[in-house]
C-alpha cells in the first residue's frame, strides 16, 4: 500500500502542478500541442481540440508541451511569440497551484482537528483561574472590559493586562445562561508568557472556515521559509545534498507517516506540494524559474539569444537534474534499503 499511496500523492501533485500551466497557457491563447500525466510509453490518449491528452507508464512526472516552448515557430499562438507578462504567468502557474494546494490541504487539516472556542475546557488544579471560581464550561465574555470573540484574543488581554502592572484581571465569564465576574491573576510560564490556567474547548464549525484557511496559509509560509532557509544552506555549504531524500526516500517517509493516519498523511502531501512548487521556481535551467529568468534575459538582449540556444541550456540543466536526481536515489537505495 505504500507505494500505492505514493504513487497516488504524485500523481495528483503532479497532475495538479502541469493543469495550473495547461490552463494558464489556454487563458492567454498559447497552444498546448500535449497535456500528458506520467512519463515513458503512452498507455492511452485522446485529443480535444488542439491538444493531445495522454496517460504514461511511468507514474512519476508529466508536462505540458507547448507550441514554441523550446524550438522556434511561426505559429502567433506560439509560447515564445506571446507578451513578456502572458509567459511568465504561464510558468509561475504551476507552482503556484502546488502553493494552493498546500495552503487547502493544511487548512482541512486544522479545521478536522477544530477551533479553539472561548468556552473552557478545563481549569488547571491550583491555577489563578481556580482560585478565582472558573469552571469547566464557562465562556469567557470579557477581560478588563474588553469583549473576547474568540481564544486568540483571551491570550492578547491578559498580556495586557500584566503590562498596566495589575495583579489580576476582571474576567466575566456565562455559566448556566448567567453572567458573572471574576477576577483571576496570572503567572508566567517559562515562556514568560502571563497565563491564568485554563483550556479552551474545541469545536468543529463552518464559521470557522475562515480562521482555518488563514492557519493553513501561515504553516505554508513557515514551511516554505524552512525549505528555502536548507536551500539557502546546501547552497552556501551550510548543509550537503546528502541530506536531500528522493523518490525512494519519499515513498519510506510515505509507508512511515501513512500508519499514523490520514491527518498525519494529508500534512505530508502539503508538505511535498510546497517542495515541487518552490524547487521548482528556482532559477535554475529546465525549471520553471529558470525559464522565467531567460524571460528577462531574452527581454534584455533581444535575438542575441534564440529559441535554439535557449532550448539547449535547459536541455543541460534537464541533463544535471536527471544526474542529481540518480545520484540522489542511489543514496536513497543505500539509506532505506541496502
Amino acid at each position: 500500500m505504500t507505494i500505492i499511496y505514493a504513487i497516488i500523492i504524485f500523481c495528483i501533485l503532479i497532475f495538479l502542478h502541469e493543469a495550473g500551466h495547461l490552463m494558464a497557457a489556454k487563458s492567454v491563447g498559447i497552444r498546448v500541442n500535449e497535456f500528458a500525466l506520467g512519463m515513458g510509453p503512452k498507455i492511452c490518449s485522446f485529443r480535444k481540440g488542439e491538444t493531445k491528452y495522454s496517460l504514461r507508464a511511468i507514474p512519476i512526472g508529466g508536462y505540458c508541451a507547448m507550441e514554441g516552448e523550446d524550438e522556434s515557430s511561426e505559429d502567433p499562438k506560439a509560447f515564445h511569440n506571446k507578451p513578456l507578462l502572458a509567459k511568465a504567468f504561464v510558468l509561475v502557474a504551476g507552482s503556484f497551484m502546488n502553493l494552493l494546494a498546500a495552503v487547502l490541504i493544511l487548512a482541512v487539516v486544522v479545521f478536522s482537528y477544530g477551533m479553539p472556542t472561548t468556552e473552557i475546557a478545563a481549569v488547571g488544579e491550583g491555577s489563578p483561574a481556580e482560585i478565582a471560581g472558573m469552571q469547566a464550561g464557562d465562556k469567557i465574555l470579557s477581560i478588563d472590559g474588553q469583549p473576547i470573540r474568540k481564544w486568540e484574543e483571551i491570550a492578547a488581554a491578559i498580556q495586557e493586562a500584566g503590562r498596566d502592572g495589575a495583579q489580576d484581571a476582571r474576567i466575566t465569564v456565562v455559566r448556566d445562561g448567567a453572567e458573572l465576574e471574576l477576577e483571576s491573576g496570572f503567572y508566567a510560564g517559562d515562556d514568560e508568557v502571563l497565563r491564568i490556567g485554563v483550556t479552551p474547548a474545541v469545536k468543529k464549525s463552518l464559521s470557522n472556515a475562515g480562521s482555518s484557511l488563514t492557519l493553513g496559509a501561515t504553516a505554508t509560509w513557515n514551511m516554505g521559509a524552512a525549505m528555502l532557509g536548507a536551500i539557502g544552506q546546501i547552497i552556501t555549504g551550510g548543509a550537503s545534498v546528502k541530506d536531500l531524500t528522493g523518490p525512494v526516500g519519499i515513498v519510506k517517509i510515505v509507508g512511515d507517516v501513512s500508519k499514523n493516519g490520514a491527518v498525519q498523511l494529508a500534512q505530508l502531501t502539503a508538505l511535498i506540494s510546497l517542495n515541487l512548487g518552490l524547487v521548482n521556481l528556482l532559477p535554475f535551467p529546465a525549471l520553471d524559474g529558470g525559464r522565467f529568468i531567460f524571460l528577462f534575459v531574452r527581454k534584455l538582449t533581444g535575438r542575441a539569444l534564440t529559441d535554439e540556444m535557449e532550448g539547449k541550456v535547459h536541455f543541460v540543466g534537464l541533463l544535471l537534474l536527471f544526474a542529481l536526481m540518480i545520484f540522489v536515489t542511489f543514496q536513497d537505495i543505500t539509506r532505506f534499503i541496502l
